[in-house]
Parts: structure tokens; C-alpha cells; sequence
């Protein structure tokens, strides 16, 4: 079995998703007492978040491929970051590591062409919502994206920072997502990708009027296939 390297800790809420999905799609597949072989650099998030205020993209870009390397000296066969948010630091960390990053843009993209989707809403922080990198990857594998308007970019991120990240869910901030989630199905969304971690944390398949692609499990998914490769096609 491939040994997966997570960038974690932003927030560790969804870290500990990531370590869940992955060991539970190893352990269906496998059987017995079977587990992932991970390794895990779990960074300090007020670290992270501070670099993020200040827009310091280049600082926060060392601080994760000093993780990536250090994972790769640790053994891993691929790296991933556990954040959406950070994949704009990306190019960095590919930069930095001699295997291969799996990219949580292709993991999205590749469960919303299984789906038969090609117009995806974002629900995320704001840089995911308003900047080109997230958008641009899902465009590579032909998705083409839809944002909230001003007003609601502001409102999905100040639940993701003062609430989502601290362990806090609140049944008005999940009304006020749906109804976000609504206006994103009225601008020709076919369906939604939670593109933060922590969103599938407050926003559930049944809560939501279209249905949800979650970042999280895409990428924990597609970690956890890597890993199993080798055995699965042995």
C-alpha cells in the first residue's frame, strides 16, 4: 500500500475528516484489519490564518512545502493539502516535493464529470469564491463555475473563519447556506461544491436544494484510491 502525506491542522476539524475517509475507504476495500498508512504534518493554524490576513501567499507558500518535504522524508507517495484555501500556495509545494501533489481541484472535478456536471457553484472562502485559481483548476477538466454575489462571499467566509474553524455550527448559519445555495441553483448550478473543509460539517446532502459535492471527501476519496492502487491491481 502507497503511504499518503496530509498538510493538515487548517483546521484540524477537517484534518480529522480526512483521517476518518481515508481509513474507512482502505478498511471497506480491504477488509480485516486493515488501515491507511499515513503520515500527517499538522500545522499550527493561527500560524496559517495570520500569514492568510496578511496576504503573505509567498510566506505561507515555504511554510507548506517545508511540510511537503518533510512528509516526503517521512516516506510519503504523494502529498495533500487538507484545505482548499491553500491550494492557492500549490504551485510551491509541487515546487518543493518529488512526488506528486494530488490536487483537491482534480478531485472535485473528476466526481462533478462522474455526475454528468458541468456548472458547479462555490461555497467557500472568499479568496476560493472571487480569485481564479480554484476556478481556473476546475476549468482545466472542463467545469465552469458560479459564485455568490458580494454580499454572501462575505457572509460564507465570516461563518467559515469565526465559526466552521473554531469547531462551532449553528443551525442559522446552515439556514443562511441554503439559502445561498438556492441563489447558486438560480444562476445554473447544477450542483454545489463545499469548497472548504469544514462546510460539510454544517451543510448536509439533505439540507441542500441541489445536490452537494464536499471538497473533503473528494480528495480523501482520491487519496485513499491512490494508496490502494498497487494492492487493488496486484
Amino acid at each position: 500500500m502507497r503511504k499518503v502525506g496530509l498538510i493538515g491542522g487548517m483546521s484540524w476539524h477537517s484534518t480529522v475528516e480526512y483521517y476518518r475517509l481515508i481509513n474507512d475507504v482502505v478498511s471497506t476495500e480491504l477488509g480485516g484489519h486493515h488501515s491507511a498508512r499515513l503520515v500527517l504534518e499538522s500545522l499550527d493554524f493561527d500560524q496559517v490564518r495570520a500569514l492568510q490576513l496578511a496576504e503573505d501567499w509567498d510566506g505561507a507558500g515555504r511554510l507548506l512545502a517545508d511540510a511537503g518535504r518533510r512528509l516526503c522524508a517521512a516516506g510519503a507517495d504523494t502529498v495533500l493539502i487538507c484545505t482548499n484555501l491553500m491550494h492557492k500556495v500549490a504551485p510551491a509545494v509541487e515546487d518543493a516535493i518529488d512526488v506528486p501533489l494530488l490536487h483537491i481541484g482534480d478531485a472535485v472535478a473528476a466526481q462533478a464529470r462522474d455526475q454528468g456536471i458541468d456548472t458547479v457553484g462555490l461555497l467557500g472562502t472568499a479568496w476560493v469564491m472571487r480569485e481564479a485559481f480554484y476556478a481556473d483548476r476546475l476549468a482545466r477538466h472542463g467545469v465552469r463555475t458560479v459564485s455568490p454575489d458580494e454580499a454572501d462571499r462575505g457572509l460564507v467566509d465570516r461563518v467559515v473563519f469565526d465559526e466552521l474553524t473554531q469547531g462551532v455550527v449553528c443551525d442559522a448559519s446552515r439556514a443562511e447556506y441554503v439559502r445561498v445555495i438556492e441563489s447558486l441553483a438560480a444562476a445554473g448550478a447544477q450542483a454545489v461544491v463545499l469548497a472548504c473543509t469544514e462546510i460539510g460539517l454544517l451543510v448536509r446532502p439533505e439540507d441542500s436544494p441541489i445536490p452537494l459535492i464536499d471538497s473533503a471527501h473528494a480528495h480523501a476519496e482520491a487519496a485513499a484510491r491512490f494508496a490502494l492502487d498497487r494492492v487493488l491491481t496486484a
